[in-house]
């Protein structure tokens, strides 16, 4: 049943703190009924906080790349498919992510979590009857003194209907908010059916519906315009609700204000959830991306609950339609009234389904890009709303045909400039053009546009003026970004916005052409309703503008760019102030009575090369708290800045802590990053301060970063710590709160405090990076997460301090070249040895330059890494042979990389060669091995069976992949020792003639193997095979379904004799096939590798090769069927003349390159070129993707090129 919190559920363990911790990239997508693999795709790409730009890649490639190698946690909400071969599809992607990777889903459906193989399911149960009268009363009554008796005894009866789901409990609770009679609840009560299997509880979030008033109906069922779990715009939505009509007058109230007091009554009665402040990113400067200057704008946004999403549809029916794939057929009928649009060809799909109906569209949504006229847009005369993407430099709208429109959003398209008749939408209310990055200018008359009440034109870099008489906008209530222009008729001066009631987010750019700045400015600071302000100079510094600058109390936010004076003065009521590149500002404020910023909570300080100091202040003052509530600091690039500000005795709750006097110029403090303070040296601006601790109480993150005179943290007073067992201890500690240390290039920093015993009692994450002078490491019994990058070889020996509470250990340590193998120290002091017994839960390890792990002194490793996961081993140079023993302690690893190790050869060390018993039993949970740039290594161990992906590379000795080499003329009948035989990767046969090796191997790649010829036996369950830069390797052959008598693998080369290529005719069944599960082939480079016809596995979805001189057919196998093939890329394969030209070969075909490929003539006919998402061709292929009626143009086109040709030669 829905309703029951599984989504809920999701989310708590979603932002979980120890979660979040543990996964290097979280990503969640709603999939709702739709389970379109492509589209999914998508959405958890763009889900991803670093965007993947590279959208001409097919989604699920996009995806792959986003996940590979990192532990990942996936949440798939609300999941309803029951296809198989869709989540497989799905899943083969997902697989490269990082080992611990897991994939949570929410359904309302058993057999999804049987197709989708999950390895442990919970059942929601219901609430108990109490939990749920809670939930009923707490929002049914709006405070506990307002609890009538007789409603009370009313619960009880109301809890039965809800059936144990909180979802119904909150609904019914939330009519029964405005119910004050025993009649009312009684009448709810009676409505209300009690939930049930069949119907769950969209009767009782229906009776919720219904209670509503008409125009809060109206409203919400609008919003079943957006797709499930759409993140939703807050200041959007009430824009689309006006522009509809939804929302009545009343009294003197502005329509927005109406809106938001509809929309919180809505959220109050849940019918909106996951409502969240955020920031969306905007262009500041443009640049070569991706170095464009950002700056953020602050967006309410919303989601609605699935089933709440069900009732706004069973309301609309067809009025609203959602198109979210390009193969939905008969979507729009005359009944629809709003269209939201976002999937590929938005531009198709509207023109063909406008020519054949007829619709009254009133709201139009394209949340994809469009590229070229719609051609229907006649029949758009009664539009409202619309929403377009635009990915052209023309404006295709034609506003001659939208006179009714009042929302026009062409937010993040490509446009130059907006048509000057745009300027006619005389009933146009909302404007937004912002983060169109190429957008030049307005329109001269969009003064006539009066119906205008908010205009976004943030991200606009390129704009330089506004247009004139802007005044005359007098409903204007959102102005994001003026631009002042150079004084003159042709553009609007600061002063047009005296008497506009602008509210929200303002900046003013390019303050250096305003006619008297100053008391502009000061009448900007004076509105009313705007609540963040942003003043910008470009170039010219301007040093008295901020002198008589006093903001009325409701402005909260103040951002300067470029000012030029030496100080800002009293910002008494700002919330943040945030100042960059104010080269000549050297204190904030000049004061002689006392002034405290009293609710300043976020400071920035950027790029103040003159600031030297805080304030200049009486000294009476300097016992002052200045900043009392600051929680967030950031400092960075202020070259002069040589200490904090002088710390006054602290005073209230943290005082009674410390056991001495203790001084804090930050008593709520919480976030402290400075970054490139060349002279800053100090932690309290007077100098050499005897007997004075500093304390911050409450900071839990602090990030220190280029301060090259830094060379202590301040000294720690002494404190009272409770303890576990009751009572208190006195330690000493500067920070009591601190859970994460930052530290990098801080060159002289040699000390964690001026008195040693300093203790970081809740310190979870410490980084150092590139601190010469640090030999040690502070006291943090909670520390999970160390990371130390260019640290002393001594610094290892603080690490087992830390063992009992370490999940994560980043050890890069300064390089010591070591050209033999030596005798190196243990890995632990000996008086620390015990504490190594101790079983770790350290999960990721990587080792850089740490040779004593490996060395011959090294204690052996015992079970202490019983959990650990990850490891990873960078240039450890005394590692010579494989380290058995210490792989057959590492019973939980699943990823192992060995990168840089010149000295490893990969020869076990005699005379402590294993067992074969033994040998099976190293890294028995493997799945994942990278080997990189080992020069010396010949072969490799015996690998696990558990082995999914193998990856080697650059490591050119190499003779062997899977064990020990064997000469192979003992394998071959008819072979004689007399014959030279070349390097191959064949394996070690084993007892048993049925036994394979690497059996469940699904991914190998192989790059630039040079003393490799040759790669036998790949196992049947290969389904992504690569190949780059293998220039020696030529044969390549698949393991027979049985090990046969070693006579079955003729593929070998007896000098001077070439070896038969992969391609060559097989004279079996078994030779020369590539593995038959085979979905991805590359082969980049291997010049020696094919020849002939190459036969291909018919699950193949994805081929390339590149650089090919002997290849010469592409086929299938006799008797197969392939449809899966989504890429093929050909490029510089000189001798290939022929590709399959069976249809349905091509059937699924969505990115096509074939270039460099000149015996190619022709292409095949069953190739449909134009159904291609992508396609790069030679140009003698693209006259193939002229459709048939182009051909009986061909000579009149031919003609007419060659007329123009010879006509501009005439004038030249």
């Amino acid at each position: 049943m829905g309703g029951m919190g599984k989504t809920t559920l999701a989310q708590i363990i979603y932002n979980e703190p120890e979660i979040q911790k543990h996964f290097q990239l979280q990503l969640w997508v709603c999939v709702s009924d739709s389970f379109d693999v492509n589209s999914i795709a998508k959405s958890i790409v763009e889900a991803s906080p670093k965007k993947n730009y590279d959208t001409d890649k097919p989604s699920l490639d996009r995806l792959q790349k986003l996940v590979s190698g990192k532990r990942y946690l996936l949440v798939l909400d609300d999941v309803w498919n029951r296809e198989v071969q869709k989540w497989e599809r799905l899943k083969v992607c997902l697989q490269h992510g990082g080992l611990g990777s897991a994939v949570l889903t929410t359904t309302r459906d058993k057999q999804v979590a049987e197709i989708m193989g999950a390895g442990r399911t919970y059942n929601l149960n219901v609430l108990k009857d109490n939990f749920i009268k809670e939930i009923i009363v707490a929002r049914a009554f709006s405070s506990k003194n307002e609890k009538p008796p007789k409603l009370l005894k009313l619960v009880g009866q109301i809890v039965k209907r809800c059936r144990g789901s909180p979802l119904a409990a909150t609904a019914l609770g939330s009519v029964l908010r405005t119910k004050t009679s025993v009649e009312e609840w009684k009448a709810i009560s009676s409505r209300s059916s009690i939930c049930t299997d069949e119907t769950g509880i969209l009767p009782i979030l229906k009776l919720s519906y219904n209670d509503l008033p008409a125009h809060m109906k109206q409203c919400f069922a609008f919003c079943a315009i957006f797709p499930k779990d759409y993140k939703i715009n807050v200041e959007k939505l009430i824009q689309l609700w006006i522009a509809n009509g939804f929302i009545p007058e009343h009294g003197g109230d502005s329509l927005e204000t109406i809106g938001k007091h509809i929309f919180s009554e809505l959220a109050s009665r849940s019918f909106f959830l996951d409502i969240e402040e955020t920031k969306e990113e905007s262009v500041m400067e443009r640049g070569c991306f991706p170095r464009m200057k950002k700056d953020y704008y602050s967006i309410t946004t919303c989601k609605i609950h699935d089933l709440m999403h069900d009732i706004a549809m069973s309301v609309m029916k067809k009025e609203c339609v959602t198109v979210m794939e390009p193969d939905q057929t008969e979507w729009l009928l005359d009944s629809a009234r709003h269209l939201f649009v976002s999937c590929r060809e938005t531009k198709g799909i509207l023109n063909d389904a406008l020519e054949k109906k007829s619709p009254v569209i009133q709201t139009l949504i394209c949340d994809s890009v469009i590229q070229t006229s719609l051609k229907h847009q006649s029949k758009y005369s009664p539009l409202l709303a619309l929403k377009l993407y635009l990915r052209t430099e023309l404006f295709l709208p034609k506003p001659k045909y939208m006179h009714h429109l009042r929302y026009l959003d062409l937010s993040e398209s490509s446009i130059e400039a907006l048509p000057e008749d745009i300027s006619i939408l005389y009933n146009l209310q909302v404007l937004d053009i912002s983060n169109c990055l190429y957008l030049e200018r307005l329109p001269r008359q969009m003064k006539y546009m009066t119906s205008l009440r908010h205009l976004y034109t943030h991200g606009c870099p390129e704009l330089k003026s506004m247009p004139p008489g802007l005044e005359n906008l007098t409903k204007l209530q959102t102005l994001t970004v003026f631009v002042a222009g150079v004084p003159g008729p042709d553009c609007s001066d600061v002063g047009e916005l005296h008497d506009l009631k602008i509210g929200g987010q303002l900046e003013l750019r390019q303050i250096e052409n305003v006619e008297k700045a100053e008391s502009e400015v000061a009448n900007l600071g004076n509105k009313k309703d705007l609540r963040e302000l942003i003043l910008r100079w470009t170039s010219v510094y301007d040093s008295k503008v901020l002198d008589n600058f006093e903001p009325h109390d409701g402005l909260h936010v103040l951002k300067i760019y470029r000012y030029g004076g030496e100080c800002i003065g009293m910002l008494q009521n700002m919330v943040e102030i945030h100042l960059f590149h104010c080269k000549t500002l050297q204190f904030l404020f000049r004061c002689s009575t006392f002034f405290t910023f009293s609710k300043l909570k976020v400071f920035t300080l950027e790029n103040l090369f003159g600031f030297e100091g805080w304030w200049e202040i009486d000294e009476r003052q300097e016992q002052q708290t200045i900043f009392p509530v600051l929680e967030k600091l950031f400092i960075s690039n202020c070259g002069k800045l040589v200490a904090l500000p002088k710390a006054p005795l602290l005073q209230g709750p943290c005082a009674e802590r410390g056991c001495t006097l203790v001084h804090s110029a930050f008593p709520a403090l919480k976030v402290l990053k400075m970054k490139e303070l060349e002279s800053f040296q100090r932690w309290d601006a007077v100098k050499e301060t005897q007997g004075e601790q500093l304390l911050f109480p409450w900071l839990e993150e602090l990030s220190i970063m280029k301060c090259p005179k830094l060379t202590a943290l301040p000294e720690a007073p002494l404190l009272q710590e409770p303890c576990s067992e009751g009572g208190y201890r006195l330690v000493r500690s500067t920070f009591p709160a601190l859970k994460v240390v930052k530290m990098k290039s801080l060159e002289r920093f040699q000390r964690w405090d001026p008195v040693e015993g300093t203790l970081f009692p809740q310190l979870e994450k410490l980084s150092v990076k590139k601190c010469p002078q640090i030999i040690n490491l502070p006291e943090a019994p909670k520390l999970s997460v160390l990371e130390i990058e260019d640290g002393k070889q001594e610094i290892f020996h603080c690490v087992d301090r830390y063992l009992p509470s370490l999940n994560i250990l980043i050890l890069n340590l300064e390089y010591i070249e070591i050209t033999s193998e030596v005798d190196c120290t243990s890995i632990v002091p000996v008086e620390s040895k015990e504490k190594w017994n101790q079983k770790s839960p350290l999960t990721f390890m990587q080792l850089r330059c740490c040779n004593s792990f490996f060395g011959a002194g090294a204690r052996e490793p015992s079970d202490y890494f019983l959990h650990l996961q990850e490891l990873e081993i960078d240039r450890c140079d005394v590692l010579v042979h494989w380290p058995v023993k210490v792989f057959h302690s590492l019973v939980s690893l699943r990823k192992l990389v060995i990168r840089e190790c010149k000295n490893l050869t990969g020869y076990t060390q005699a005379p402590l060669e294993p067992s074969p018993t033994e040998r099976s039993q190293c890294l028995p949970g493997l799945v994942s091995l990278w080997l990189i740039d080992c020069a010396s290594l010949v072969e490799l161990f015996n690998v696990p069976t558990s082995l999914k992906t193998m990856y080697i590379g650059q490591c050119n000795k190499l003779q062997s992949i899977f064990g020990k080499q064997h000469d192979i003329s003992d394998l071959v009948e008819g072979s004689s020792s007399s014959e030279t035989i070349v390097p191959a990767a064949v394996p070690e046969l084993p007892s048993s003639p049925m036994e394979h090796f690497c059996q469940g191997l699904e991914d190998l790649t192989l790059s630039t193997c040079g003393s490799l010829s040759a790669v036998l036996n790949l196992p049947p369950s290969l389904k992504f095979l690569q190949m780059y830069d293998c220039s020696s390797i030529q044969v390549l052959a698949c393991q027979p379904s049985g090990l046969q008598k070693p006579e079955a693998i003729t593929s070998i080369s007896r000098r001077p004799m070439v070896p038969e290529p992969l391609s060559a005719a097989a004279t079996t069944e078994r030779e020369h096939l590539l593995p038959p599960h085979l979905e991805r082939l590359v082969i980049h480079d291997c010049t020696g590798m094919l020849g002939g016809t190459l036969r291909l596995p018919a699950p193949l979805k994805s081929l390339e090769i590149l650089g090919n001189s002997g290849l010469t057919s592409l086929e299938y196998l006799s008797g197969e069927h392939p449809s899966s093939l989504e890429i093929l890329d050909l490029q510089s394969c000189s001798t290939l003349a022929s590709l399959p030209n069976e249809p349905q070969v091509y059937s699924s075909l969505g990115f096509l390159e074939i270039r460099g490929c000149p015996a190619i003539k022709k292409l095949p006919r069953c190739l449909q070129l134009g159904s291609l998402n992508y396609k790069r061709l030679d140009a003698q292929y693209e006259v193939m993707a002229l459709k048939p009626k182009t051909w009986n143009q061909m000579p009149r086109l031919v003609s007419e090129r060659r007329k123009a040709t010879r006509e501009a030669r005439e004038r030249q």
